[in-house]
Parts: structure tokens; sequence; C-alpha cells
């Protein structure tokens, strides 16, 4: 079966499709407004479902792929609010210290995908982490419709102090050496830009496609960051002019990228967004940026 890429959707479905994902209109809103295009034979239902995820095809690493460790472990979370839970992977065999990268999902928790995109970290010889901001709320259900609701429910000050304290747990990690990057996806990327302005010294930051802090806060920035984002995405592409005047004016180093011609989500890919040569080279871009910023 041939895969289906973005190139078999109308644009005003994919437009939709990136509303219901965002939250900006429910299940029922994204069915009725689509019902209105057939495409490839698909019903309003088949639409969805065959925009939506499928981890299981899209796998590359295998949770126990020999050349690596992982495994699912809990700190405690600041200011009494608990523990952070997360998926922490190694190189099955170490040498050394390593440099640790902390990776940041999108608005549906801790799913299958992010676990192979910290698999996929690991095997480029880093420590990777990906906490689950659900967890809290019994962590990822399985089904990203019920994690897109529960994210609703995230009291956004408590997760940002869980990720400021998991960087904290990697920069003291015994396995690695002290310096700590960060990755993340559409709510993941705003997170690496907010953990930008309040950690001097992130050693580097990797955000895709993620909402941009004020200019107020890019001030405060001292990491230097690999800024990528979809040249069909306009929702969040809308703030980039302003982030990257403040990125300038601050003086940060940063170096950025916007792949014509691709939607927003397409270095994920378990959906008809990804894109695959783009994420290739953006993902080229990142280890080789991390390779740059954490090992020296």
């Amino acid at each position: 079966m041939t895969r289906k890429t973005a190139n078999d959707f109308p644009p005003e479905v994919l437009k939709l499709f990136d509303k219901f994902v965002h939250g900006d209109i429910s299940r029922r809103g994204f069915l009725s407004s689509a019902a209105k295009f057939t495409v490839i034979g698909l019903t309003a239902e088949g639409l969805l479902e065959a925009l939506s995820p499928k981890f299981a095809q899209a796998q590359q690493i295998s949770n126990n792929d020999p050349r690596i460790t992982a495994t699912y472990v809990e700190y405690p979370s600041p200011a009494g609010y608990g523990k952070i839970r997360g998926y922490l992977v190694k190189p099955a065999q170490v040498t050394g210290k390593l440099p640790t990268v902390l990776v940041i999902h999108e608005n549906r928790g801790l799913n299958p995908h992010i676990e192979d995109i910290a698999r996929r970290i690991a095997l480029d010889n880093f420590i990777a982490f990906a906490p689950d901001a659900l967890f809290t709320l019994g962590g990822y259900p399985g089904d990203e419709d019920k994690a897109r609701e529960l994210f609703k429910g995230l009291d956004q000050t408590k997760t940002r102090a869980d990720f400021l304290a998991a960087v904290d747990v990697l920069k003291n990690l015994p396995e690695g050496n002290g310096k700590v990057g960060a990755v993340g996806f559409c709510y993941g990327g705003g997170v690496v830009n907010y953990l930008a302005t309040q950690i001097p010294d992130l050693a580097a930051g990797v955000p895709f496609y993620g909402s941009q802090p004020t200019a107020e806060e890019t001030a405060k920035i001292k990491a230097p960051l690999l800024i990528q984002y979809a040249g069909e995405d306009e929702r969040i592409n809308a703030g980039w002019p302003a982030y990257e005047a403040a990125l300038k004016t601050a003086g940060v180093s940063y170096e950025a990228y916007v792949y014509p011609g691709v939607q927003h989500g397409f270095n994920n890919d378990t959906t008809p967004r990804f894109d695959e040569k783009a994420a290739k080279l953006a993902w080229e871009r990142t280890i080789a940026f991390f390779n740059k910023h954490l090992r020296a």
C-alpha cells in the first residue's frame, strides 16, 4: 500500500487538521467541515483516519533494540509537585561521559513517536530523556484524542517547572558530561524556546516549529539555537519575524531554516504531513548541531 503524503489531501483539509490537532476545533468540527471535500474516495471520517498517526508503521528503532538501553524513570518534581516520569535512553555501550538531550513532545504527551525519537538520538551516542508532561494526569493514555483532551488540563506553570527540573536532572546525570541540549516539536518547540530564556547554560536548543517568546524574554537567551520551521505553517511562522529581530538585537547565536512547501509537523513520520526530504535534512542538521555544541 502506497504511503499517503500531504499532496494527497486538499490544502483546506490540512488546515482543518492542523486546527483539530491544536485544539482550535473539535473532532465534530473537523468532520463537519471536512465533509464537503471528497478525496481519494474517503469520507470525512476516512480523511481523519488517514491523517492520524500510524506509530507502528513508522517506528524506526524498537524498544528492545540491542544497541540501546531504554527504561522509564522517575525524578522528584520541584516545589513539592510530586514526580517527573520520562523515558531514558542510552547507548548500550557507553565509553566515557556522554552529552545529554532533553526531548520534548507535542501536545499529546509521551507517545510512541517521541519515544522513537529518543531512541534515534541515543543511537547517535547521546543520552536522551523524554519526560511525559501528562504523568501528573495519569500519563499518555494511548489514544491521541484522549491525550489532547488531557493536555488541556495541565497546569502549565507546573509543567514548565518540571521541564526546567528535567534539565537539572540531565546536568547531574552520572553518565553525562554536564552539557544539556533540548529538542522539541510543536508544543515542545515552544518549550525549548522557553527553556532557552530561563537557563543561561543550556548548551544548545533545537525548536521545531515552536511558538516564540516575547522580545523581553528573548533578550535573556544565551544558548545557541537551531530554529526549524515549515514553509506552509502560517500559524507559527507569523511569529518568526519578530522573534528573529529580537534574536538579532540580543546578539543570540542562532541558525534558522524554513523548509519550503512542507507542513507543520513535517518531521513527524507517523502522519502524511511528514516530508522525507525536509525531515532528513532537518535531522542531520539537528544531530550536527548537538555534536558541535555538546561534545566540545
